[in-house]
């Protein structure tokens, strides 16, 4: 558990002072309990599951920026080069997804210049070369012969998250970092970058959202070669870890084992690789980090079940980050059902916690996956943001039933760790201690908006609101049977 100090009290004053003055602060008043006492959030939880757009979970949420719709029929539609149809947005009950492609070419592709229309042409192309390379027929077919990347889902298939939206926080705006695929997704998720380094030296390392490990993969035709196993990286450039082991505030980084979430060259289907904490990889790249090696602190990464350990005894640190793996991960084509119970069961563990009291837990998803959006996502600089993804804020102080309509990205979870934890510093090159050449400085850029504003400290800590790890739905039921 960090410790408080003055600095966090002034900084925190200073950011609703001014949210006030200029107008943005929509919430209670609360920085009269953040000066006189210790701020209440001491442990920050992060959560992240796999490739899904907002509006594929989110796109019929009442009061969300969702679907475009008159009379509960949706009014735009993507056009399949296949069929020379226009296909609009329909709900997909099924519990198995197949998804589309999500590398930076076809981010490129889907947003097509802001007209948000790529999605089922991304889709075919995807898929006829990764099924080429993968070798199995069966991934060729499509659900009950529907393009799926345009199918969504709503409360009657994702019930829990669904509940959360409704007692919790939603935001609507938050963006993937990067317009990529995972890994560059999760290297900005613990650093705010994704760069490629030939060297130890931070200075050595060159901006690069799609191939940060050095190898280029590219889905150009049928007969694109595959690698299946990844390089081995160096990341040299700085990390919030390297902040928090300054300042002496503890991290843990959790990993489900099992085999990884997706494939390790962004494509839609491939052979499973192993995921451990002892094997860097995708959804595990601070070994990879020099500052983690340096600092000693490679222990730090370690399996799942001590993350339920330390909710039980009371000990979680004061930065949680929670990864699944493959099976719990809801990366098409594994179930919806099983991710949502892996998350319901642990935010579960964090609700019966004695740290419930102070902790913020974030989810989100780390790419749209292929499936549809129709929000253009905005531009900040050379590499982001990518396009929307689900995102909830759940706490005992979380505002209840708010929808936070702020452009947000996976770089608010670093200003918020950064102010609630670092007295405000920053990623910044010029006053982090340790120079690289990245782009922005994404805490501070223009527009990103402030997780603070989804809290309300004035209030008495909220109970827990237990869910039910395996909640009833039809398409669970039929996935299940299929297996």
């Amino acid at each position: 558990m960090a410790r408080w100090r003055p600095g966090r009290a002034v900084s925190l004053l200073l950011v609703a002072i001014l949210a006030v003055a200029s107008g943005s602060w929509s919430g209670s008043p609360w920085w009269g309990v953040a000066a006189a006492q210790p701020f209440p959030i001491q442990h920050i939880v992060i959560i992240m599951q796999e490739n899904r757009s907002f509006d594929s979970y989110f796109g019929t949420f009442p009061g969300a920026d969702g679907i475009p719709m008159q009379g509960g029929v949706p009014t735009v539609c993507v056009p399949d080069p296949d069929t020379g149809q226009c296909v609009a947005p329909y709900h997909d009950g099924n519990d198995r997804n197949l998804g589309g492609p999500h590398g930076a070419q076809f981010a490129t592709a889907d947003i097509d210049g802001g007209q948000m229309d790529g999605f089922i042409a991304s889709e075919h192309l995807g898929r006829k070369t990764a099924c080429a390379g993968f070798g199995d027929p069966t991934c060729l077919q499509e659900n009950n012969g529907l393009t799926d990347v345009m199918g969504y889902h709503d409360q009657r298939d994702i019930p829990n998250y669904w509940t959360y939206a409704q007692q919790y926080v939603l935001q609507d705006r938050m963006f993937e970092p990067n317009a990529s695929w995972s890994l560059p997704a999760h290297l900005f998720t613990v650093s705010a970058w994704s760069a490629r380094c030939p060297s130890d030296d931070p200075m050595s390392c060159t901006n690069e959202v799609e191939t940060p490990s050095g190898t280029a993969y590219l889905l150009t035709g049928e007969n694109s070669p595959r690698r299946t196993t990844l390089p081995k990286p160096r990341y040299a450039w700085t990390d919030i870890t390297y902040l928090l082991h300054q300042a002496g505030v503890s991290w843990g980084y959790y990993l489900d084992q099992g085999t990884e979430p997706d494939c390790e060259d962004d494509a839609m289907f491939c052979e499973a690789k192993p995921q451990s904490p002892n094997v860097p990889g995708i959804w595990n790249p601070l070994p990879w980090f020099t500052t983690v090696q340096q600092d000693g602190e490679l222990a730090n990464i370690q399996p799942h079940a001590n993350f339920y350990a330390a909710a039980r005894a009371g000990t979680l640190p004061a930065v949680s980050w929670v990864i699944p793996d493959g099976h719990d991960s809801e990366h098409p084509p594994n179930l919806v059902s099983d991710g949502q119970a892996y998350v319901t069961s642990v935010i579960n563990a964090v609700m019966e916690s004695p740290n419930w009291s102070s902790t913020a837990i974030f989810l989100t998803w780390d790419d749209w996956g292929g499936f549809y959006d129709h929000v253009a996502p905005p531009t900040v600089d050379e590499n982001g943001y990518g396009l929307r993804v689900p995102g909830l804020v759940i706490s005992p102080y979380a505002r209840q039933g708010v929808i936070d309509h702020q452009t947000l990205s996976f770089d608010a979870y670093l200003k918020f760790i950064e102010d609630v934890l670092l007295s405000s510093q920053r990623l910044d090159p010029a006053t982090d201690g340790r120079p690289d050449r990245r782009p922005t400085v994404r805490e501070a850029v223009a527009g990103l908006g402030d997780l603070m504003r989804d809290f309300d400290f004035t209030q008495a800590p909220r109970p827990p609101q237990l869910l039910p790890v395996h909640p009833t739905t039809a398409g669970a039921a039929s996935a299940r049977d299929d297996d």
